[in-house]
């Protein structure tokens, strides 16, 4: 059983608070991310996350100056607070997303910020959803992957917002900052933090590979045993759902679905 994580201090720039929002689709909770270059007095916070249990106290009480908090995408675990905090310490938001913006504008491709002297560039990389982005730490050669990358397991492909062929991508462009000598390591928003991206990506590629396999073997048998009055096209997900992942929770099958119709449209896309 793997150890419980609780974040703390990481390379001579990140610290991670962590949120009181455990679950199934949280891990441990939200990694809250504080940034500082060092020297500074001022810090960079990324996914403030939910409003439990007087987090954004928390933040608020440890985090100092601030000058701009970050989302790497909209679910309210990382958002929640994002605006009362920009608020309280009186800096702006940015998001992919404008609707998430406070006081700036969106977040672009290849962006490089620069708070305090921290600098951070900015990688999109949608797939678990529209809008997701990851932060490069060139200094600490991280990489922030949000939801992209969990520190344990894998992620949902949160459909029909989320899409697997821009999951693929993401995942791959991931791959190559890793190649370039860019990235050694992922800090991501739920989870233990990654020492080793490059074996971490690798499976993430091959794991999802395999799901579509049996996705697709799952739809073969699906059609060698046809349902007594047809099989309606709004419950093949779910048919699937419980032949993939027949060995995992049942309580897990309602996000799995998710990503099975992620699967089921890039399946159909492709012929």
């Amino acid at each position: 059983m793997s150890a419980a994580w609780a974040g703390g201090g990481f390379g001579e720039r990140g610290r991670c608070l962590l949120a009181p929002n455990p679950g199934l689709m949280t891990l441990d909770g939200t990694n809250t991310w504080v940034l500082r270059e060092p020297g500074s007095s001022t810090s960079v916070v990324v996914d403030p996350g939910p409003v439990e249990d007087g987090h954004l106290d928390l933040l608020d009480e440890t985090t100092g100056d601030v000058g701009l908090v970050l989302l790497t995408h909209h679910h309210y675990d990382h958002s929640e607070v994002a605006a009362a905090l920009a608020e309280r310490k009186g800096c702006a938001v940015r998001a992919l997303d404008p609707a998430y913006c406070v006081g700036a504008d969106p977040l672009a491709d290849d962006e490089v910020v620069d708070v305090g002297g921290l600098q951070l560039r900015v990688v999109t990389t949608p797939g678990h959803t529209a809008d997701s982005v990851s932060f490069v730490l060139p200094a600490e050669r991280v990489l922030l992957s949000g939801d992209m990358v969990l520190g344990r397991g894998t992620t949902v492909v949160a459909h029909p917002d989320g899409e697997l062929g821009a999951y693929f991508a993401s995942i791959e462009r991931m791959r190559a900052l890793v190649t370039a000598g860019e990235v050694d390591a992922i800090w991501p928003a739920h989870g233990p933090v990654l020492p080793e991206a490059g074996p971490v990506l690798d499976f993430y590629l091959a794991h999802r590979r395999q799901r579509l396999d049996q996705v697709r073997a799952a739809l073969e048998q699906l059609q060698d045993q046809p349902h007594p009055e047809g099989l309606a096209v709004d419950e093949l997900p779910r048919r699937v759902v419980e032949i993939v992942y027949a060995d995992v929770d049942e309580s897990l099958w309602d996000a799995a679905e998710w990503s099975v119709r992620a699967q089921l449209a890039y399946l159909g896309e492709r012929g």
